[in-house]
């Protein structure tokens, strides 16, 4: 089967978890220390971030993305992947924003000292106009996708979370009711539940953990 190197905190990798579970696309799960990563890794992924899913027969892929669309493109029970050229250019402006200006706000605001930044509080703010535009958004339909959870949602969830969770009073006394109920049901989902469970360290001497498990 094929193994996938992940860290379960990480927002990458949360998601790429998400739609491998969701498609039941069986994996070797290898939970990484980031501080300690294993030779087996580095060699199969330089880069040496997660996540990283590598093939029986060598191929790899290094992106969060590129492991979503290759399990949902093998099986979308839940038809997660836009239907029409609209859909997509819909979805994929919505990550593309994630993934470049609101994740750059994101680690700024939370992590500040490792940027140079007394406080990240501007860039909370910077990052809070985009919010909202997702609030007003979900005001007119139940998910980013439309009317029912799909790659967008999956795709964005993880890092308006870490968002969410680095002052979640500030967070809650924000007005964007709508993305709160959102992410509110994303957190209890089952979708979220089944790819956060815990696993040990994967040991180089050891074979990782079957995934998902049901």
């Amino acid at each position: 089967m094929p193994v996938l190197y992940s860290f379960r905190r990480c927002p990458y990798a949360m998601r790429a978890r998400m739609a491998l579970a969701v498609s039941q696309q069986i994996c070797e799960l290898r939970e990484v220390v980031l501080a300690q990563k294993p030779a087996a890794l580095l060699q199969a992924s330089p880069k040496g971030t997660v996540p990283v899913l590598v093939h029986d027969d060598g191929t790899v892929l290094e992106q969060s993305l590129e492991i979503m669309l290759w399990a949902l493109r093998r099986r979308d029970p839940d038809t997660w992947l836009p239907n029409g050229a609209d859909a997509w250019a819909d979805t994929d402006a919505l990550i593309a924003h994630n993934d470049g200006p609101f994740k750059r706000q994101l680690d700024r605001y939370k992590y500040p000292a490792r940027h140079g930044l007394e406080s990240g509080l501007a860039d909370r703010d910077a990052a809070a106009f985009w919010l909202q535009t997702l609030d007003t958004r979900l005001a007119s339909q139940a998910y980013l996708a439309g009317s029912r959870w799909g790659l967008a949602d999956a795709a964005l969830a993880p890092f308006i979370r870490q968002f969410a969770h680095t002052d979640l009073v500030w967070f809650a006394a924000q007005s964007w009711p709508m993305l709160r109920t959102w992410l509110e049901h994303f957190e209890v989902s089952n979708t979220f539940l089944r790819c956060m469970e815990k696993y040990p360290a994967w040991q180089p001497s050891e074979p990782g953990v079957r995934f998902p498990l049901v």
